[in-house]
């Protein structure tokens, strides 16, 4: 028997408070007290894990940055994810699920948002959707009837959702109570663990990050990105050269523009470099993490055990039937306990995007 599921949380592209949601649903779920920013390691601060028992189950949830860290390009998020999800399929750890957490009070869902759920898709693989849940919040931020409108639209839009749903994506909404988020933690629990698409392309078949699909999805968008701002650099310098004689004010306001978008093409190369440079060094370094990380989870879960059998050594001598039985449930409690810390695993790994 399995005891623990491990699932990744990722956040969608948001205004600054993508992560922010992620975090909630954790903290509500889970009863954990999660910051928004935690610091514990210098390249993946944003990365951290709580263990929780719902049902008898031991579950493992893994909070994941989102595309709209402002400490990050979009190529360092996607390597940094990518580095995590090699170092826990290598430890043996297949993910009961992933949950990608989209705001319906968003009014569209931006070209950006658009495609780093491509990238998403392509980090999961086609045949591992099914594992995936899209969950919708914010609903009290908007009425029922345009929450409604909104979800029937991100689901039969080819350009948004409907592609992860016809292969075996659920949406499912959540309203931040514990019901609603132990609902959708329960429907991972009799599901298969599965390997993603971009585990099974880095481990098993030795691919370079730049060779896989997310990887090659990345580097697409970053390609047409640069090839948009060297199209408006052209256009900018003719357009200087035809107006000659121009006064030392628009000519200022010229090399102001010509300025930054020298400055956005150096950022998309540098993005571009970043998405395979030091993979390895940093991920024997995330590796690390992931124990100190499963370590510290284990031994709160001890630390609960112990308190709860110092509480029944202080039962009445003379047990009444009601104390009787819960000398019973702790005996219950101390067994699954010993076989669930017994399991030197991750399961449960929940991820926005």
């Amino acid at each position: 028997m399995r005891f623990q599921f491990t699932f990744a949380i990722s956040p969608n592209v948001g205004v600054g408070d993508a992560h922010l949601q992620c975090v909630q649903f954790i903290n509500t779920v889970s009863g954990s007290q999660f910051e928004t920013s935690d610091g514990l390691y210098s390249c993946t601060s944003s990365i951290q894990s709580t263990v929780f028992m719902l049902d008898g189950r031991m579950v493992t949830l893994i909070d994941t940055p989102g595309f709209d860290d402002t400490t990050r390009s979009e190529a360092e998020v996607l390597r940094m994810i990518t580095q995590f999800l090699v170092a826990t399929y290598e430890r043996g750890t297949k993910l009961a699920g992933v949950i990608y957490i989209h705001k319906i009070s968003d009014l569209r869902m931006t070209g950006v948002a658009t495609r780093n759920f491509r990238v998403f898709r392509e980090l999961c693989g086609a045949s591992t959707l099914k594992n995936v849940v899209i969950v919708t919040n914010m609903w009290g931020a908007v009425t029922l009837e345009a929450g409604a409108a909104r979800e029937r639209g991100l689901a039969t839009d080819e350009t948004f959702f409907k592609p992860a749903l016809d292969k075996g994506a659920q949406m499912m909404r959540h309203d931040y109570t514990v019901d609603s988020a132990q609902t959708i933690i329960r429907y991972f629990l009799d599901n298969s663990p599965v390997v993603l698409q971009i585990q099974r392309e880095l481990v098993d078949e030795k691919k370079d990050i730049l060779q896989t699909s997310a990887g090659m999805e990345m580097n697409k968008q970053l390609s047409a990105e640069l090839e948009r701002h060297r199209k408006e650099m052209k256009e900018l310098m003719e357009e200087w050269k035809a107006a000659g004689d121009v006064k030392d004010q628009e000519a200022e306001e010229l090399e102001v523009e010509r300025e930054q978008l020298q400055k956005e093409i150096d950022r998309i190369r540098e993005n571009a470099r970043r998405l395979s440079a030091d993979f390895q060094k940093e991920k024997a370094e995330l590796e690390q993490y992931l124990k100190d990380m499963h370590n510290r989870a284990m031994e709160e879960q001890q630390e609960k055990h112990r308190s709860k059998m110092t509480q029944l050594k202080a039962q009445k001598k003379e047990p009444s039937v009601s104390s009787t039985m819960n000398v019973i449930e702790g005996a219950a409690y101390a067994l699954y306990m010993f076989c669930a810390l017994a399991q030197n695993e991750f399961i449960l790994y929940l991820e926005e995007l």
